[in-house]
């Protein structure tokens, strides 16, 4: 069986992206499926994104890609601040067939993938950026186990199998006991069994688990490996603080990873 990697929240960093890609090519993991935040928050949203369009075979729409196309809604300023220069960013690109290529890529994600039981046999798998309940928006946390059950069972109500987030850029695997593993609780593997489980492959561009390193996920036949990646994080930090229009905030959070 081949495997397949599940990166999630690029956030326009192209060190962590590079990175990331690197360690896939070293492991000749050739398949990759991308849920979705492509952009946002980052310094370097075209070149981001022409990358995935050219390695991922399947990318989903997150919201900060949703917002870019549409109008950011219960964004907080410095999400918000850094929408608006993303799209002023596209919209500048010189080469008029690029930025209509990166713009209608970004327009037509899908929000929703699946891989059926006779294409893998620990199928089917569920790809989205947020949960099954709201694929673009909706985040499944951690503390959801202790204080929102019922938002949980309901999320587990609507999948056969497994299904594959991003959206809060904390790695780990939600079961329906409830209860909520991170990749360091199950030392980076989940094998694969008859339970349901909602796994979040966390965040390349973004970590927030205090964990600077970018992070996905590796399905293979039988498990799924989380995987952590060093990269540049002071050179990511240098490009936002040299845009004036991003917040501060947003390069030098990455040095802790939250």
């Amino acid at each position: 069986m081949e495997p397949i990697a599940v990166i999630s929240d690029i956030h326009a960093n192209i060190e962590a992206l590079t990175a990331v890609l690197a360690d896939l090519e070293q492991r000749s993991v050739k398949r990759i499926i991308c849920l979705g935040d492509v952009v946002g928050y980052g310094p370097q949203p075209r070149e981001c994104v022409d990358l995935i369009m050219d390695v991922c075979e399947v990318t989903l729409m997150g919201n900060h890609d949703f917002a870019l196309m549409f109008e950011p809604e219960n964004f907080n300023q410095g999400a918000e601040g850094a929408c608006y220069w993303t799209r002023h960013e596209l919209e500048l690109e010189p080469d008029t067939a690029k930025a209509h290529r990166r713009l209608e890529f970004l327009g037509r994600l899908p929000v929703r993938h699946v891989i059926p039981k006779s294409e893998h046999p620990a199928g089917p798998f569920v790809f989205c950026h947020g949960s099954p309940r709201r694929p673009i928006s909706e985040y499944i946390f951690p503390d959801d186990v202790d204080n929102h059950a019922a938002k949980l069972m309901s999320v587990f109500d609507r999948i056969e199998h497994i299904c594959l987030v991003g959206h809060t850029h904390v790695p780990g695997v939600f079961t329906p006991t409830p209860a909520f593993f991170s990749d360091d609780d199950v030392a980076g593997l989940h094998v694969f069994s008859e339970a349901k489980a909602v796994l979040n492959v966390g965040s390349v561009g973004q970590p927030r688990d205090r964990d600077p390193r970018a992070s996905y996920l590796i399905i293979e036949e039988d498990a799924a490996h989380f995987i952590r990646v060093p990269y540049d994080v002071e050179s990511t930090v240098q490009k936002v603080l040299a845009i004036r229009e991003l917040d501060d905030y947003l390069g030098i959070r990455l040095r802790d990873g939250r």
